[in-house]
């Protein structure tokens, strides 16, 4: 019997691939969003497909303020960086952290599954931060920039400098092992389009085995002498005992739902962040500037 072909999406409905453009995220969460039975979709004839009807209201449901709408969880996602590390401890602000990357970040707070992201993703030109990415993926969500704070990034290198590296682009000379961030992760969105500035790329680069979950993993492997040199954070390099040389400042800011902004956790945390405690804690640890706490980096004006 031949195999019947599977008709076109009816009118109204969504296939896979035009759902996640709707959705402005990627084909595999939406397969991830299916298989948690987390958004509406029917199938015909082994095809997913999305109403687009049931979609909007699935929307409209999540929407901030939405009557019945779900609060996200008290955890914030995104980045790794050692002063929102120390400050969620130590303010008891009953924040989790999720720390899997800017960009990973960025995709649960969409979903749902954060209500906050730290993020650190330089602008194309690398003129600026974030900023870049809200414009893109964040618009109409309820989502504020505010900033975390400014950090000095750059090269982490082991005691004495011994590979005598002084830019991004000794990292590609022979005999340097670099150790790599995920591709989720700031540091590694920068180190690419750093190294795209210099006419390189990650191929270009003699890598340690696996990859660097978050920015004491990085100084770590340096540390231990599974690498030479890694991109990261000067407060990272002073934590473990490592030379730093600088690249730039970059902006972190944290990404929060509006309606989250106003909850105890968030209130609590930013809260502990204004105090002295906070300023002599960003002081030691090196590298950061915190005068501008709070700012609003990027507003959504829809």
């Amino acid at each position: 019997m031949p195999k019947r072909d599977v008709p076109p999406p009816a009118p109204g409905y969504l296939n896979v691939r035009e759902v996640a453009a709707h959705l402005r995220i990627k084909e595999r969460k939406v397969y991830d969003l299916v298989s948690r039975g987390a958004i509406p979709h029917t199938r015909a004839g082994g095809k997913l497909l999305f109403a687009v009807q049931a979609v909007e209201r699935w929307l409209s449901g999540r929407a901030v303020g939405a009557a019945g709408a779900r609060p996200a969880p008290a955890t914030i996602a995104g980045s790794h960086d050692p002063l929102l590390e120390w400050a969620v401890r130590e303010s008891r602000c009953s924040l989790a952290l999720l720390t899997q990357g800017s960009l990973d970040g960025v995709e649960r707070l969409l979903a749902g599954e954060a209500c906050a992201a730290l993020v650190h993703l330089p602008s194309k030109d690398l003129s600026d931060f974030n900023r870049e990415l809200a414009e893109e993926r964040l618009r109409g969500r309820g989502i504020v920039l505010l900033e975390w704070a400014k950090r000095s990034s750059g090269l982490l290198v082991r005691k004495g400098n011994p590979k005598r590296l002084k830019k991004v682009s000794d990292l590609a000379r022979r005999g340097v092992t670099v150790a790599l961030r995920p591709a989720a992760a700031g540091s590694r969105v920068l180190l690419e389009r750093l190294l795209a500035a210099d006419g390189l790329a990650i191929k270009s680069l003699t890598l340690s085995p696996g990859e660097a979950t978050t920015e004491s993993d990085l100084a770590l492997a340096i540390q231990h002498g599974e690498a030479d040199a890694g991109l990261g954070a000067q407060s990272a390099a002073g934590l473990f005992g490592l030379d730093f040389v600088p690249v730039l400042t970059e902006r972190l800011d944290l990404a929060v739902l509006r309606s989250a902004y106003f909850e105890a956790p968030l209130q609590r945390l930013f809260a502990f962040a204004r105090g002295k405690r906070f300023r002599e804690q960003a002081s030691a640890l090196t590298g950061y500037d915190v005068a501008g706490l709070g700012s609003v980096s990027w507003n959504d004006p829809a």
